[in-house]
């Protein structure tokens, strides 16, 4: 069976963040040019340049608030010995104003790459290869959002805000953002609702503390003290995704409930009945109920805001 070399799997990566941008042919250049202090934009060709650090401004839109800081050294302690083997993607901004004339150095924004420009201005480098693009915000947000899913993963509070930011900034439906970052409609959904978490939970979810399964349980709850307090006792305990589904369904109906409400129910409810219960909720993300009478009966959803309703009718094949 033949074997995928690294370089293979980083053409691969590079070729879905590709497909967001302009293509422009430009042949392989000889040597790596500079750019210089007071140069217009350069023509974006393809062609790596050498660009100063320090004309290079951060993207506003990165979804990683978070990098991990031993591995930012060893990427310094590599680039110190062997360089910046791949170059990073920028796009020309307006230069800042400052007195006298040719001292408007040309101004640069990060789109991908942030981790190599960190790492090479911890290694004390001057320049690093760039290739400009001139790109729109809205492919600036995709891009960053692509790069960060393809390479390393964002934690689930991460691409919930980045898919958020794609909602209200650029207004993008939820079949949009699917389709532009590879991800179904269903988990497009599902990562939004998480905003709805209390902010102490969001926190653990982003530090790993709660996986993202958790959360989705935990979201069955509506009161936000509730969901807090369901969340400290699941850390508390250790418990499995499973064992928080559980633990949350005996939240919303407790066995105690259940016989005051329906005293004249003394049969057991059926096994796959409660089964079935069970596996809608985990796909849905919602509460559910069923009530079965020897065959016949209703399912109950329940939705708590207009975003559960909408990923509801993906779900079940409607149009929002």
């Amino acid at each position: 069976m033949p074997t995928i070399s690294p370089d293979s799997k980083r053409r691969a990566l590079g070729k879905g963040l590709e497909s967001l941008l302009p293509q422009r042919p430009a042949a392989a250049p000889a040597t790596v040019p500079s750019v210089t202090a007071a140069a217009a934009p350069p023509e974006p060709t393809g062609r790596p340049l050498e660009i100063p650090l320090d004309h290079i401004e951060r993207n506003p839109w990165q979804t990683r608030k978070h990098f991990d800081e031993g591995l930012l050294d060893e990427l310094a302690q590599s680039i110190v010995a062997t360089g910046v083997v791949q170059p990073i993607l920028v796009r020309p901004i307006a230069p800042t104003p400052t007195q006298g004339p040719g001292h408007n150095p040309m101004r640069y924004q990060l789109i991908t790459g942030e981790r190599r420009w960190l790492a090479s201005r911890r290694a004390g480098k001057a320049t690093i290869p760039g290739i400009v693009r001139q790109v729109a915000d809205e492919q600036v947000l995709e891009m960053t959002i692509v790069e960060n899913l393809q390479r390393t993963d964002l934690n689930p509070m991460e691409q919930a805000r980045a898919f958020q930011r794609l909602s209200q900034e650029f207004k993008l439906t939820q079949e949009q953002m699917a389709t532009r970052t590879g991800k179904d409609r269903a988990s497009v959904a599902n990562f939004l609702r998480l905003l709805r978490l209390p902010d102490g939970v969001q926190a653990k979810v982003e530090t790993g503390e709660l996986t993202f399964g958790h959360a989705r349980s935990l979201l069955a709850l509506d009161a936000p003290e509730a969901i807090t307090s369901a969340a400290q006792k699941v850390m508390a305990l250790s418990l499995s995704v499973r064992q928080t589904e559980n633990y949350v369904q005996g939240l919303i109906n407790p066995e105690g409930k259940e016989k005051k409400q329906k005293p004249a129910e003394a049969q057991t409810e059926d096994p796959n009945v409660r089964e079935a219960e069970d596996r809608l909720r985990r796909s849905l993300g919602l509460k559910v109920r069923i009530e079965d009478k020897k065959g016949k009966g209703r399912v109950i959803i329940e939705y708590s805001g207009l975003e559960d309703f909408d990923a509801l009718l993906e779900t079940l094949g409607g149009q929002s």
